[in-house]
């Protein structure tokens, strides 16, 4: 059964959730939120917990670090949740919920979610091909280099405070 769109609820203005870890949030991420602001004209990026993860920054450390790259954009609001993503979507009102795709595994993956998501409340899923530049780029590999020493200042976005990395 499918649920109808919260869009006039929202008085017309269109809301998207774009849902992580984000641990940490890598400028592949960064790249993707720029990109799709324009369609939207409130954004708000989620950082979800994942049961099935052993967190590497706390989640404060998250949504500070993701607050202080778009300081500067009054449309874009960052926030936690636990449980569904469909739940944080209507919890913020969202019409949309975006996600990133680097690999055809990715667009398998997602592709499900997105029609489940549909099937259950209505929301749409956008998906948007990261960058050629980007498409290496992950916070599992950020996260190893860090445990190694390596600098990744080159992965991260700028405006993000490295010392904030474990």
């Amino acid at each position: 059964m499918m649920k109808t769109s919260q869009y006039t609820e929202n008085n017309g203005k269109r809301v998207a959730l774009f849902p992580g870890s984000f641990d940490p949030f890598t400028c592949g991420h960064e790249s993707i939120v720029r990109r799709a602001l324009p369609l939207f004209d409130k954004f708000v990026i989620a950082i979800g917990v994942n049961a099935d993860k052993r967190s590497f920054m706390t989640m404060e450390q998250r949504k500070s670090w993701i607050e202080s790259v778009f300081k500067d954009d009054d449309r874009i609001e960052v926030i936690t949740y636990t449980g569904m993503t469909v739940d944080a979507a209507r919890e913020v009102g969202a019409q949309f919920i975006v996600r990133g795709v680097r690999l055809i595994q990715d667009f398998e993956n997602e592709k499900h979610l997105a029609e489940v998501n549909r099937d259950l409340t209505g929301i749409e899923t956008i998906l948007l091909y990261t960058l050629p530049e980007y498409s290496h780029i992950s916070s599992s590999i950020v996260r190893e280099l860090v445990r190694y020493g390596q600098d990744v200042s080159a992965y991260l976005p700028k405006g993000a405070d490295l010392k904030q990395l474990p």
